[in-house]
Protein backbone atom coordinates (compact mmCIF):
# COMPACT_ATOMS: atom_id res chain seq x y z
CA UNK A 1 0.00 0.00 0.00
CA UNK A 2 1.53 3.27 -0.86
CA UNK A 3 1.48 6.14 1.51
CA UNK A 4 -1.32 8.77 0.09
CA UNK A 5 -0.50 12.00 2.71
CA UNK A 6 2.33 12.57 -0.08
CA UNK A 7 2.40 15.15 -2.04
CA UNK A 8 4.57 14.28 -5.19
CA UNK A 9 5.60 17.18 -7.84
CA UNK A 10 8.23 18.15 -9.85
CA UNK A 11 10.79 20.91 -8.86
CA UNK A 12 9.52 23.06 -10.92
CA UNK A 13 6.34 23.87 -9.01
CA UNK A 14 8.37 24.52 -5.95
CA UNK A 15 7.81 28.67 -5.00
CA UNK A 16 7.40 30.59 -2.13
CA UNK A 17 6.23 33.33 0.01
CA UNK A 18 7.35 36.46 2.39
CA UNK A 19 7.23 36.03 6.00
CA UNK A 20 6.72 38.24 8.90
CA UNK A 21 8.30 39.88 11.34
CA UNK A 22 7.22 39.92 15.38
CA UNK A 23 6.25 42.94 16.53
CA UNK A 24 7.77 42.02 20.31
CA UNK A 25 11.23 42.32 18.38
CA UNK A 26 10.67 46.13 17.71
CA UNK A 27 13.04 48.19 19.47
CA UNK A 28 11.49 50.78 22.30
CA UNK A 29 11.99 53.57 20.10
CA UNK A 30 10.12 52.70 17.18
CA UNK A 31 6.95 51.34 19.39
CA UNK A 32 3.91 53.09 19.48
CA UNK A 33 2.62 53.67 22.74
CA UNK A 34 -1.13 54.06 24.17
CA UNK A 35 -0.57 55.14 28.00
CA UNK A 36 -3.82 54.89 29.49
CA UNK A 37 -5.88 55.64 32.83
CA UNK A 38 -9.25 54.83 34.64
CA UNK A 39 -11.38 56.38 37.20
CA UNK A 40 -13.71 54.37 38.55
CA UNK A 41 -16.24 53.85 41.19
CA UNK A 42 -14.32 51.14 42.63
CA UNK A 43 -15.05 47.68 43.41
CA UNK A 44 -14.48 44.77 41.37
CA UNK A 45 -14.65 44.47 37.46
CA UNK A 46 -18.44 44.32 36.48
CA UNK A 47 -18.63 45.65 33.16
CA UNK A 48 -19.51 48.98 34.37
CA UNK A 49 -18.23 51.24 37.16
CA UNK A 50 -15.50 53.26 34.87
CA UNK A 51 -16.31 56.92 35.16
CA UNK A 52 -13.59 58.21 33.22
CA UNK A 53 -10.94 57.40 30.54
CA UNK A 54 -7.94 59.10 29.81
CA UNK A 55 -5.24 57.83 27.33
CA UNK A 56 -1.96 59.42 25.74
CA UNK A 57 -0.16 57.74 22.41
CA UNK A 58 3.03 58.20 22.10
CA UNK A 59 6.12 57.42 20.01
CA UNK A 60 9.54 58.06 20.16
CA UNK A 61 8.77 60.64 23.13
CA UNK A 62 6.89 62.15 20.70
CA UNK A 63 2.77 63.03 21.50
CA UNK A 64 0.56 61.34 18.71
CA UNK A 65 -2.86 62.20 20.30
CA UNK A 66 -4.75 62.44 23.15
CA UNK A 67 -8.47 60.84 24.09
CA UNK A 68 -9.76 61.98 27.03
CA UNK A 69 -14.15 61.51 28.52
CA UNK A 70 -16.00 61.27 31.22
CA UNK A 71 -18.22 58.23 31.41
CA UNK A 72 -21.40 57.83 32.80
CA UNK A 73 -21.50 54.28 34.74
CA UNK A 74 -25.03 54.40 35.21
CA UNK A 75 -24.86 53.78 39.11
CA UNK A 76 -24.37 55.79 42.24
CA UNK A 77 -21.14 57.69 42.59
CA UNK A 78 -19.79 56.58 46.00
CA UNK A 79 -18.96 59.64 48.08
CA UNK A 80 -15.17 59.44 49.04
CA UNK A 81 -14.28 58.66 44.40
CA UNK A 82 -15.75 62.55 44.89
CA UNK A 83 -13.32 63.48 48.00
CA UNK A 84 -10.59 61.55 45.81
CA UNK A 85 -11.06 62.79 42.42
CA UNK A 86 -13.26 65.52 42.37
CA UNK A 87 -15.93 63.76 40.27
CA UNK A 88 -19.54 64.34 40.50
CA UNK A 89 -22.72 63.09 39.81
CA UNK A 90 -23.87 66.20 38.39
CA UNK A 91 -20.19 66.03 36.12
CA UNK A 92 -21.34 62.56 35.22
CA UNK A 93 -25.16 62.75 34.66
CA UNK A 94 -24.65 64.22 30.84
CA UNK A 95 -21.64 61.97 29.72
CA UNK A 96 -21.65 59.09 27.51
CA UNK A 97 -22.01 55.53 28.86
CA UNK A 98 -19.10 52.93 28.39
CA UNK A 99 -21.31 51.01 25.56
CA UNK A 100 -20.85 54.46 23.53
CA UNK A 101 -17.17 55.17 24.18
CA UNK A 102 -15.83 51.74 23.90
CA UNK A 103 -15.62 51.72 19.76
CA UNK A 104 -13.74 55.10 19.47
CA UNK A 105 -11.28 53.61 22.33
CA UNK A 106 -10.85 50.37 20.75
CA UNK A 107 -9.60 52.63 17.70
CA UNK A 108 -7.44 54.66 19.13
CA UNK A 109 -5.69 51.60 20.86
CA UNK A 110 -5.62 49.85 17.59
CA UNK A 111 -1.72 48.98 16.27
CA UNK A 112 -0.53 50.43 19.70
CA UNK A 113 1.17 49.00 22.89
CA UNK A 114 -1.15 49.46 25.80
CA UNK A 115 0.59 50.73 29.20
CA UNK A 116 -0.51 51.57 32.05
CA UNK A 117 0.58 51.82 35.70
CA UNK A 118 -1.41 48.78 37.55
CA UNK A 119 -1.92 47.62 34.06
CA UNK A 120 -4.15 44.28 35.35
CA UNK A 121 -6.44 47.18 37.48
CA UNK A 122 -7.42 49.04 34.28
CA UNK A 123 -7.19 46.08 32.11
CA UNK A 124 -9.25 44.65 33.62
CA UNK A 125 -12.65 46.70 33.90
CA UNK A 126 -12.02 47.33 30.12
CA UNK A 127 -11.98 43.69 29.25
CA UNK A 128 -15.12 43.43 31.22
CA UNK A 129 -16.88 46.19 29.57
CA UNK A 130 -15.85 44.84 26.14
CA UNK A 131 -17.61 41.24 27.04
CA UNK A 132 -20.60 42.93 28.96
CA UNK A 133 -20.91 45.06 25.44
CA UNK A 134 -20.02 42.31 22.64
CA UNK A 135 -16.82 43.84 21.93
CA UNK A 136 -14.24 41.30 21.06
CA UNK A 137 -10.89 42.70 23.14
CA UNK A 138 -8.10 43.36 20.98
CA UNK A 139 -4.95 41.06 20.98
CA UNK A 140 -3.08 43.67 22.46
CA UNK A 141 0.18 43.94 23.85
CA UNK A 142 0.28 45.38 27.58
CA UNK A 143 3.10 47.18 29.74
CA UNK A 144 2.84 47.28 33.08
CA UNK A 145 4.99 50.74 34.45
CA UNK A 146 4.29 49.93 38.24
CA UNK A 147 5.93 46.13 37.41
CA UNK A 148 8.88 47.76 35.40
CA UNK A 149 9.70 49.72 38.42
CA UNK A 150 9.55 47.32 40.72
CA UNK A 151 12.53 45.80 38.38
CA UNK A 152 14.50 48.41 37.43
CA UNK A 153 14.39 50.59 40.65
CA UNK A 154 15.62 49.55 43.92
CA UNK A 155 14.57 51.08 47.40
CA UNK A 156 17.22 53.01 48.26
CA UNK A 157 15.98 55.29 44.84
CA UNK A 158 11.89 55.12 45.52
CA UNK A 159 10.55 53.61 49.01
CA UNK A 160 7.09 52.46 47.05
CA UNK A 161 5.95 52.39 43.21
CA UNK A 162 3.15 54.61 43.68
CA UNK A 163 2.40 57.13 40.56
CA UNK A 164 2.75 60.05 42.42
CA UNK A 165 6.18 58.88 43.52
CA UNK A 166 7.37 57.73 40.63
CA UNK A 167 6.27 60.84 38.89
CA UNK A 168 8.01 62.65 41.61
CA UNK A 169 11.44 60.74 40.96
CA UNK A 170 11.37 61.02 37.00
CA UNK A 171 10.57 64.74 37.51
CA UNK A 172 7.10 64.72 35.40
CA UNK A 173 5.73 67.81 34.18
CA UNK A 174 2.24 66.67 35.44
CA UNK A 175 1.41 65.72 38.75
CA UNK A 176 -0.94 62.77 39.56
CA UNK A 177 -4.20 64.51 40.14
CA UNK A 178 -6.38 61.34 40.41
CA UNK A 179 -7.77 62.57 37.35
CA UNK A 180 -7.68 60.08 34.03
CA UNK A 181 -5.72 62.21 31.09
CA UNK A 182 -3.85 64.13 33.68
CA UNK A 183 -2.54 60.49 35.29
CA UNK A 184 -1.87 59.47 31.93
CA UNK A 185 0.35 62.28 31.35
CA UNK A 186 2.12 61.55 34.26
CA UNK A 187 2.55 57.89 33.32
CA UNK A 188 3.94 58.84 30.11
CA UNK A 189 6.99 60.91 31.76
CA UNK A 190 7.40 57.64 33.97
CA UNK A 191 7.09 55.29 30.83
CA UNK A 192 10.39 57.60 29.17
CA UNK A 193 12.21 57.56 32.54
CA UNK A 194 11.74 54.01 32.67
CA UNK A 195 12.92 52.97 29.15
CA UNK A 196 16.22 55.01 29.27
CA UNK A 197 16.90 53.29 33.02
CA UNK A 198 15.93 49.64 30.76
CA UNK A 199 18.97 50.50 28.65
CA UNK A 200 21.56 49.74 31.42
CA UNK A 201 19.62 45.99 32.05
CA UNK A 202 20.67 45.52 27.81
CA UNK A 203 16.31 45.70 27.71
CA UNK A 204 16.23 47.26 23.71
CA UNK A 205 12.67 45.62 22.59
CA UNK A 206 9.30 45.39 23.26
CA UNK A 207 9.60 41.96 24.02
CA UNK A 208 12.10 42.28 26.16
CA UNK A 209 10.63 45.16 28.31
CA UNK A 210 7.29 42.93 28.51
CA UNK A 211 9.19 39.52 30.16
CA UNK A 212 11.78 42.45 32.32
CA UNK A 213 8.71 43.32 33.88
CA UNK A 214 7.93 39.97 34.93
CA UNK A 215 9.05 38.31 38.17
CA UNK A 216 12.72 36.62 37.60
CA UNK A 217 15.12 34.64 39.92
CA UNK A 218 18.03 36.31 40.93
CA UNK A 219 20.07 33.58 38.86
CA UNK A 220 18.23 34.34 35.69
CA UNK A 221 18.60 38.25 35.68
CA UNK A 222 22.53 37.52 36.52
CA UNK A 223 22.89 35.36 33.72
CA UNK A 224 20.99 37.01 31.44
CA UNK A 225 24.12 37.71 29.19
CA UNK A 226 24.50 34.22 28.24
CA UNK A 227 22.21 34.59 25.33
CA UNK A 228 23.59 37.63 24.44
CA UNK A 229 25.12 37.36 20.65
CA UNK A 230 23.26 34.25 19.72
CA UNK A 231 21.65 33.98 16.16
CA UNK A 232 18.59 34.53 14.96
CA UNK A 233 18.36 30.96 12.98
CA UNK A 234 17.06 27.39 13.51
CA UNK A 235 19.43 25.26 15.41
CA UNK A 236 20.64 23.67 18.42
CA UNK A 237 21.64 25.31 21.56
CA UNK A 238 24.04 23.72 24.25
CA UNK A 239 24.60 25.33 27.67
CA UNK A 240 28.17 24.69 29.21
CA UNK A 241 30.04 24.45 32.66
CA UNK A 242 32.46 25.89 33.88
CA UNK A 243 35.09 22.56 33.26
CA UNK A 244 33.76 22.85 29.87
CA UNK A 245 30.62 19.74 30.86
CA UNK A 246 27.49 20.31 28.71
CA UNK A 247 24.86 20.63 30.52
CA UNK A 248 21.71 21.06 28.62
CA UNK A 249 20.50 20.62 24.72
CA UNK A 250 17.85 22.06 22.62
CA UNK A 251 16.46 22.96 19.48
CA UNK A 252 14.75 25.86 18.35
CA UNK A 253 13.66 27.37 15.52
CA UNK A 254 14.97 30.40 16.47
CA UNK A 255 18.11 29.98 18.31
CA UNK A 256 18.16 33.60 19.76
CA UNK A 257 14.99 33.88 21.38
CA UNK A 258 14.63 29.98 22.91
CA UNK A 259 17.62 30.86 24.67
CA UNK A 260 16.17 34.60 26.10
CA UNK A 261 12.93 32.58 27.19
CA UNK A 262 15.47 30.70 29.87
CA UNK A 263 15.81 33.79 31.78
CA UNK A 264 12.35 35.10 31.84
CA UNK A 265 9.25 34.67 34.31
CA UNK A 266 7.82 31.84 32.10
CA UNK A 267 10.94 29.38 33.49
CA UNK A 268 9.65 27.96 36.59
CA UNK A 269 11.89 24.45 36.19
CA UNK A 270 13.15 24.11 39.23
CA UNK A 271 16.70 21.90 37.42
CA UNK A 272 16.57 24.56 34.70
CA UNK A 273 17.29 26.89 37.61
CA UNK A 274 19.84 24.60 38.99
CA UNK A 275 21.74 24.41 35.40
CA UNK A 276 21.63 27.88 34.48
CA UNK A 277 23.34 28.75 38.19
CA UNK A 278 25.77 26.23 36.95
CA UNK A 279 26.65 27.37 33.32
CA UNK A 280 29.24 29.93 31.94
CA UNK A 281 28.04 30.45 28.47
CA UNK A 282 25.97 28.68 25.81
CA UNK A 283 27.45 27.53 21.95
CA UNK A 284 25.16 27.74 19.03
CA UNK A 285 24.85 24.97 16.30
CA UNK A 286 23.06 26.74 12.99
CA UNK A 287 20.92 24.58 11.42
CA UNK A 288 19.30 24.67 7.40
CA UNK A 289 15.53 23.95 8.83
CA UNK A 290 13.94 22.59 11.90
CA UNK A 291 14.04 19.03 10.69
CA UNK A 292 17.85 19.15 11.02
CA UNK A 293 18.02 20.73 14.07
CA UNK A 294 15.59 18.40 15.59
CA UNK A 295 17.64 15.28 14.62
CA UNK A 296 21.16 17.28 14.92
CA UNK A 297 19.56 17.89 19.03
CA UNK A 298 18.68 14.04 19.43
CA UNK A 299 22.32 12.74 18.35
CA UNK A 300 24.02 15.57 20.30
CA UNK A 301 21.92 14.59 23.93
CA UNK A 302 23.13 10.75 23.03
CA UNK A 303 26.98 11.44 22.58
CA UNK A 304 27.27 13.72 25.63
CA UNK A 305 23.96 12.43 27.83
CA UNK A 306 24.02 16.06 29.49
CA UNK A 307 22.75 16.06 33.27
CA UNK A 308 19.70 18.39 33.07
CA UNK A 309 17.95 16.46 29.78
CA UNK A 310 15.79 14.31 30.83
CA UNK A 311 14.76 12.69 27.35
CA UNK A 312 16.13 10.77 24.50
CA UNK A 313 19.69 10.25 26.52
CA UNK A 314 20.93 6.77 25.97
CA UNK A 315 18.91 5.55 22.82
CA UNK A 316 20.91 2.48 22.52
CA UNK A 317 19.23 1.19 26.09
CA UNK A 318 16.59 -0.27 24.11
CA UNK A 319 15.30 -3.59 23.79
CA UNK A 320 13.61 -6.37 21.24
CA UNK A 321 11.36 -9.15 21.72
CA UNK A 322 12.91 -12.14 19.46
CA UNK A 323 11.19 -15.31 18.62
CA UNK A 324 13.88 -17.73 19.27
CA UNK A 325 15.36 -19.74 16.25
CA UNK A 326 14.85 -23.27 17.59
CA UNK A 327 12.32 -26.55 17.07
CA UNK A 328 9.57 -24.98 19.86
CA UNK A 329 10.23 -21.38 19.65
CA UNK A 330 9.60 -18.73 22.63
CA UNK A 331 9.69 -15.10 23.17
CA UNK A 332 12.83 -13.36 24.54
CA UNK A 333 14.00 -9.84 25.73
CA UNK A 334 17.27 -9.23 24.13
CA UNK A 335 19.19 -5.94 24.16
CA UNK A 336 20.81 -6.49 20.22
CA UNK A 337 18.57 -7.15 16.64
CA UNK A 338 21.04 -9.77 15.33
CA UNK A 339 21.00 -10.89 11.58
CA UNK A 340 20.38 -14.31 12.50
CA UNK A 341 17.35 -15.39 10.71
CA UNK A 342 14.95 -14.78 13.59
CA UNK A 343 11.87 -12.74 13.95
CA UNK A 344 11.81 -9.16 16.54
CA UNK A 345 9.60 -7.08 17.38
CA UNK A 346 10.68 -3.66 18.43
CA UNK A 347 12.36 -1.23 19.60
CA UNK A 348 11.07 -0.66 22.86
CA UNK A 349 12.33 1.86 25.51
CA UNK A 350 12.07 -0.86 27.93
CA UNK A 351 11.89 -4.59 29.61
CA UNK A 352 8.66 -3.48 31.36
CA UNK A 353 7.11 -2.33 27.54
CA UNK A 354 8.18 -5.49 26.16
CA UNK A 355 7.56 -7.87 28.33
CA UNK A 356 3.90 -6.36 28.58
CA UNK A 357 3.65 -6.57 24.95
CA UNK A 358 4.54 -10.21 25.02
CA UNK A 359 1.86 -11.20 27.89
CA UNK A 360 -0.16 -9.54 24.92
CA UNK A 361 1.37 -12.25 22.27
CA UNK A 362 0.80 -15.06 24.70
CA UNK A 363 -3.17 -13.86 25.14
CA UNK A 364 -3.06 -14.68 21.57
CA UNK A 365 -1.06 -17.69 20.72
CA UNK A 366 -0.43 -20.66 22.68
CA UNK A 367 3.58 -19.92 22.41
CA UNK A 368 5.48 -21.12 25.38
CA UNK A 369 6.39 -18.94 28.38
CA UNK A 370 8.91 -21.52 29.48
CA UNK A 371 12.85 -20.36 29.20
CA UNK A 372 14.58 -23.95 28.74
CA UNK A 373 15.63 -25.06 25.78
CA UNK A 374 13.44 -28.09 24.69
CA UNK A 375 14.89 -31.34 23.14
CA UNK A 376 13.17 -33.30 20.40
CA UNK A 377 14.36 -36.56 22.03
CA UNK A 378 13.84 -36.50 26.04
CA UNK A 379 10.20 -34.83 27.37
CA UNK A 380 10.68 -32.04 30.38
CA UNK A 381 8.01 -32.29 33.15
CA UNK A 382 5.30 -29.98 32.32
CA UNK A 383 4.07 -27.09 34.25
CA UNK A 384 1.29 -25.13 35.50
CA UNK A 385 0.35 -23.40 32.42
CA UNK A 386 0.05 -26.76 30.26
CA UNK A 387 -2.84 -27.90 32.88
CA UNK A 388 -4.65 -24.61 32.72
CA UNK A 389 -4.54 -25.26 29.00
CA UNK A 390 -2.84 -22.36 28.26
CA UNK A 391 0.07 -24.40 26.80
CA UNK A 392 -0.09 -26.89 24.21
CA UNK A 393 2.89 -28.96 25.79
CA UNK A 394 5.71 -28.70 23.58
CA UNK A 395 7.81 -29.91 26.32
CA UNK A 396 6.13 -33.43 27.06
CA UNK A 397 6.36 -33.61 23.06
CA UNK A 398 2.15 -33.49 23.05
CA UNK A 399 2.46 -31.06 19.84
CA UNK A 400 4.71 -31.73 16.68
CA UNK A 401 7.58 -28.72 15.83
CA UNK A 402 5.15 -28.28 12.50
CA UNK A 403 1.90 -27.48 14.47
CA UNK A 404 3.26 -25.57 17.09
CA UNK A 405 5.03 -23.37 14.17
CA UNK A 406 1.54 -23.16 12.46
CA UNK A 407 -0.69 -22.64 15.73
CA UNK A 408 1.89 -20.55 17.61
CA UNK A 409 4.62 -18.96 16.27
CA UNK A 410 3.45 -18.19 12.39
CA UNK A 411 1.03 -16.10 13.82
CA UNK A 412 3.28 -13.59 15.22
CA UNK A 413 5.78 -13.83 12.63
CA UNK A 414 3.09 -12.98 10.29
CA UNK A 415 2.06 -9.82 12.95
CA UNK A 416 5.32 -8.05 12.57
CA UNK A 417 5.88 -8.15 8.74
CA UNK A 418 2.66 -8.24 7.56
CA UNK A 419 -1.16 -9.32 9.00
CA UNK A 420 -1.70 -8.79 12.62
CA UNK A 421 -5.07 -9.15 12.65
CA UNK A 422 -5.52 -12.55 13.75
CA UNK A 423 -3.83 -11.94 16.62
CA UNK A 424 -5.23 -8.40 17.41
CA UNK A 425 -8.94 -10.74 17.00
CA UNK A 426 -8.25 -13.32 19.48
CA UNK A 427 -6.66 -10.15 22.12
CA UNK A 428 -10.11 -8.68 21.49
CA UNK A 429 -12.30 -11.79 21.77
CA UNK A 430 -9.71 -12.53 25.37
CA UNK A 431 -10.90 -8.83 26.62
CA UNK A 432 -14.72 -9.80 25.20
CA UNK A 433 -14.82 -12.98 27.14
CA UNK A 434 -13.39 -11.15 30.37
CA UNK A 435 -16.20 -8.42 29.98
CA UNK A 436 -18.89 -10.56 29.75
CA UNK A 437 -18.07 -12.53 32.93
CA UNK A 438 -17.84 -8.67 34.61
CA UNK A 439 -14.07 -9.36 35.16
CA UNK A 440 -13.74 -5.73 33.97
CA UNK A 441 -10.25 -5.20 36.02
CA UNK A 442 -9.00 -8.46 34.15
CA UNK A 443 -10.11 -7.21 30.94
CA UNK A 444 -8.60 -3.40 31.71
CA UNK A 445 -4.83 -5.45 32.04
CA UNK A 446 -5.79 -7.32 28.95
CA UNK A 447 -6.15 -4.05 26.93
CA UNK A 448 -2.61 -2.59 28.17
CA UNK A 449 -1.30 -5.57 26.79
CA UNK A 450 -3.09 -5.14 23.59
CA UNK A 451 -2.21 -1.18 23.81
CA UNK A 452 1.95 -2.30 23.72
CA UNK A 453 1.25 -4.94 21.45
CA UNK A 454 -0.35 -2.31 18.79
CA UNK A 455 2.14 0.31 19.13
CA UNK A 456 5.34 -1.80 18.81
CA UNK A 457 3.64 -3.27 15.61
CA UNK A 458 2.69 -0.15 14.21
CA UNK A 459 6.14 1.78 14.78
CA UNK A 460 7.99 -1.35 13.56
CA UNK A 461 6.69 -1.78 10.42
CA UNK A 462 6.52 2.43 9.83
CA UNK A 463 10.01 2.14 10.56
CA UNK A 464 10.68 -0.30 8.13
CA UNK A 465 8.97 1.06 5.26
CA UNK A 466 11.39 3.91 5.77
CA UNK A 467 14.22 2.29 6.26
CA UNK A 468 14.11 -0.44 3.22
CA UNK A 469 14.85 2.69 1.08
CA UNK A 470 18.07 3.41 -0.13
CA UNK A 471 17.71 7.01 -0.32
CA UNK A 472 14.65 9.46 -0.26
CA UNK A 473 15.07 13.39 -1.08
CA UNK A 474 12.13 15.92 -0.05
CA UNK A 475 11.65 19.33 0.01
CA UNK A 476 9.09 21.81 1.94
CA UNK A 477 7.91 25.37 1.40
CA UNK A 478 9.82 27.57 3.91
CA UNK A 479 7.39 30.15 4.52
CA UNK A 480 9.98 32.60 3.25
CA UNK A 481 10.78 32.19 -0.31
CA UNK A 482 12.99 29.16 -0.54
CA UNK A 483 12.35 25.65 0.23
CA UNK A 484 13.68 22.78 3.28
CA UNK A 485 15.71 20.03 1.52
CA UNK A 486 16.19 16.95 2.78
CA UNK A 487 18.27 13.75 1.96
CA UNK A 488 17.49 10.68 4.18
CA UNK A 489 19.30 7.17 3.61
CA UNK A 490 18.03 4.23 5.28
CA UNK A 491 16.01 6.11 7.67
CA UNK A 492 19.45 8.39 8.79
CA UNK A 493 19.18 12.31 7.68
CA UNK A 494 22.26 12.58 5.27
CA UNK A 495 21.74 16.10 4.68
CA UNK A 496 19.84 19.47 4.89
CA UNK A 497 19.56 22.63 3.21
CA UNK A 498 17.46 25.17 2.43
CA UNK A 499 17.45 26.87 -1.01
CA UNK A 500 17.57 30.32 -1.31
CA UNK A 501 14.34 32.57 -2.00
CA UNK A 502 13.22 33.15 -5.44
CA UNK A 503 16.09 30.96 -6.85
CA UNK A 504 15.41 27.46 -8.35
CA UNK A 505 15.61 24.84 -5.39
CA UNK A 506 18.00 22.02 -8.07
CA UNK A 507 21.64 23.43 -7.47
CA UNK A 508 20.99 23.58 -3.88
CA UNK A 509 19.44 19.99 -3.63
CA UNK A 510 21.66 18.57 -6.16
CA UNK A 511 24.67 20.19 -3.70
CA UNK A 512 23.21 18.66 -0.68
CA UNK A 513 22.85 14.94 -2.11
CA UNK A 514 26.52 15.46 -3.38
CA UNK A 515 27.63 16.48 0.25
CA UNK A 516 25.46 14.05 2.10
CA UNK A 517 26.71 11.27 4.52
CA UNK A 518 27.18 8.08 3.15
CA UNK A 519 24.88 5.28 5.10
CA UNK A 520 25.69 1.92 4.70
CA UNK A 521 23.27 -0.82 4.91
CA UNK A 522 22.34 -3.04 7.80
CA UNK A 523 19.69 -4.86 9.23
CA UNK A 524 16.08 -4.20 11.19
CA UNK A 525 13.57 -1.48 11.67
CA UNK A 526 16.29 1.01 12.58
CA UNK A 527 19.82 0.08 11.01
CA UNK A 528 21.64 3.16 10.43
CA UNK A 529 19.98 5.57 13.22
CA UNK A 530 17.85 5.60 16.08
CA UNK A 531 14.60 4.78 15.73
CA UNK A 532 13.53 8.41 17.44
CA UNK A 533 15.37 10.20 14.72
CA UNK A 534 13.97 8.23 12.35
CA UNK A 535 10.19 9.06 13.36
CA UNK A 536 11.05 12.63 13.69
CA UNK A 537 11.95 12.46 9.89
CA UNK A 538 8.47 10.29 8.91
CA UNK A 539 6.71 13.21 11.24
CA UNK A 540 8.16 15.52 8.79
CA UNK A 541 7.70 13.66 5.16
CA UNK A 542 3.99 12.81 5.88
CA UNK A 543 3.44 16.13 6.50
CA UNK A 544 0.74 17.18 3.69
CA UNK A 545 2.85 19.84 2.04
CA UNK A 546 6.29 17.92 1.77
CA UNK A 547 7.03 17.23 -1.45
CA UNK A 548 8.46 13.61 -2.60
CA UNK A 549 11.57 14.63 -5.38
CA UNK A 550 13.03 11.56 -5.82
CA UNK A 551 13.43 8.11 -4.22
CA UNK A 552 15.22 4.94 -4.76
CA UNK A 553 13.07 1.99 -4.16
CA UNK A 554 9.51 1.64 -3.22
CA UNK A 555 8.09 2.93 -0.21
CA UNK A 556 5.00 0.51 0.39
CA UNK A 557 3.82 -0.69 3.61
CA UNK A 558 1.62 -4.01 3.81
CA UNK A 559 -1.78 -3.96 2.12
CA UNK A 560 -3.08 -5.45 5.75
CA UNK A 561 -0.17 -4.09 7.82
CA UNK A 562 -0.45 -2.59 11.53
CA UNK A 563 -1.16 0.72 10.51
CA UNK A 564 -5.27 -0.59 9.72
CA UNK A 565 -5.32 -0.76 13.03
CA UNK A 566 -4.28 2.70 14.04
CA UNK A 567 -8.00 3.80 14.43
CA UNK A 568 -8.35 0.85 17.13
CA UNK A 569 -5.17 1.82 19.13
CA UNK A 570 -6.42 5.07 19.83
CA UNK A 571 -9.79 3.92 21.11
CA UNK A 572 -7.88 1.60 23.26
CA UNK A 573 -6.01 4.50 24.54
CA UNK A 574 -8.71 6.90 24.95
CA UNK A 575 -10.69 4.01 27.09
CA UNK A 576 -7.37 3.19 29.50
CA UNK A 577 -6.55 6.48 29.86
CA UNK A 578 -10.76 7.11 31.68
CA UNK A 579 -11.41 9.75 28.92
CA UNK A 580 -14.39 7.73 27.97
CA UNK A 581 -15.85 5.07 29.63
CA UNK A 582 -18.21 4.32 26.79
CA UNK A 583 -15.54 3.68 24.08
CA UNK A 584 -16.07 0.62 22.31
CA UNK A 585 -13.16 -1.29 20.35
CA UNK A 586 -13.86 -3.36 16.85
CA UNK A 587 -11.69 -5.47 14.89
CA UNK A 588 -12.43 -7.08 11.12
CA UNK A 589 -11.33 -10.39 10.23
CA UNK A 590 -10.81 -12.32 7.00
CA UNK A 591 -14.97 -12.73 6.57
CA UNK A 592 -15.11 -8.58 7.35
CA UNK A 593 -17.32 -9.27 10.58
CA UNK A 594 -16.74 -6.93 12.97
CA UNK A 595 -16.05 -7.90 16.59
CA UNK A 596 -16.79 -5.08 19.43
CA UNK A 597 -16.83 -5.01 22.87
CA UNK A 598 -17.56 -2.24 25.67
CA UNK A 599 -14.74 -1.68 28.08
Amino acid sequence: MTHPAYVQGTLDTLLAADGSVDPAARSLADTTFVVLDLETTGGAPDGAGITEIGAVKVRAGERLGEFATLVNPGAPLPPFITVLTGITEAMLRPAPSIETVLPSLLEFLRGAVLVAHNAPYDVGFLKAACARHGYPWPQIRVLDTAALARRALTRDEVPNRKLGTLAHFFRSTVTPTHRALDDAKATVDVLHGLIERLGSFKVQTLGDAIEFAKAVTPAQRRQRHLADGLPHVPGVYLFRAADDRPLYVGKSKDIATRVRSYFTAAEKRARISEMLTAAVRVEAVECAHSLEAEVRELRMIAAHAPPYNRRSKFPERVVWLKLTAEAYPRLSVVRRFADDGATYLGPFTSRRTAELAAAGVYDAVPLRQCNHKLSLRSKTPACALAELGRCPAPCEHEITPEEYDVRAALPFRTATTGDPGPVIAAILGRIDTLSDRQRYEEAAVVRSRLIALLRALIRMQRLDALTRLTEVVAARRDGKGGWEIVVVRRGRLAAAATSPPREHPRPTLDAARLTAETVLGGSGPVPAASAEETERILAWLEQPDTRLVETVGDWVSPVRGAARFAGLLTRAETAASGQDSTVRLSVTDRSDDARSLRL
